[in-house]
């Protein structure tokens, strides 16, 4: 896969919308500068799931963005989706590979070296390592360290996405980790004015990702 992106990848969350659309605001995190985009939304039926994947697809092939979906490899196969972000307790990344064929983006969540390992050997396009920093939209996301995200991005040759808490403010301290992108949730969602948000976001980017 392209390197450029897993930039910014945003993680849809409808809990922050307040009135809007998903659509709306994926839509505008896309203007903004926004370079990959993961369906995550919880607490809803698979054709629900499938519905809005659909509706979110034809925002994402507008502006020719990947369209990844979280967990769910049935629902990515029937909306032609980009790929899928797998857990390490979801679908192993061999098996969801022989489903989706071998052109499409499997990411994989690995908080430690051993879990990254694995995965990229399992046939893991990209990583998501986290939470760095503190997160309102996943509970149970323990942190991990500076120093363990910096050891998963040397362990591996894939490239590494960082989630979890960052914003404006902390972005900046993931500085000379390796990583290859960032993931954000609530800071776009929760924003009145995503694309302004966004576009701030990708400047600091400029001097982190190297």
């Amino acid at each position: 896969m392209n390197k450029e992106q897993i930039k910014l990848y945003a993680v849809t969350d409808r809990y922050w919308l307040n009135g809007r659309t998903l659509e709306e605001v994926v839509e505008e995190a896309i203007l903004g500068g926004v370079t990959m985009v993961q369906l995550r939304e919880k607490n809803i039926t698979k054709d629900e799931l499938l519905r809005r994947a659909i509706s979110i697809k034809k925002i994402t092939d507008k502006y020719n963005i990947p369209l990844i979906i979280n967990d769910n490899v049935e629902v990515a196969i029937a909306c032609n989706a980009d790929g899928v972000h797998l857990g390490q307790n979801d679908m192993s990344p061999i098996e969801a590979r022989k489903l989706l064929g071998k052109n499409k983006i499997i990411g994989v969540s690995a908080r430690t070296v051993e879990q990254a390992i694995t995965a990229e050997k399992n046939g893991a396009n990209y990583l998501g390592s986290g939470a760095v920093f503190g997160t309102n939209t996943k509970k149970d996301a323990e942190k991990i360290s500076f120093d363990t995200l910096k050891s998963i991005c040397q362990s591996v040759s894939i490239p590494v996405v960082a989630i979890g808490g960052i914003n404006n403010i902390n972005v900046t301290k993931l500085k000379g980790s390796g990583i290859s992108g960032i993931a954000v949730v609530s800071l776009l969602f929760s924003s009145n004015n995503v694309r302004k948000v966004t576009q701030d976001l990708c400047k600091l980017l400029e001097e982190v990702i190297e």
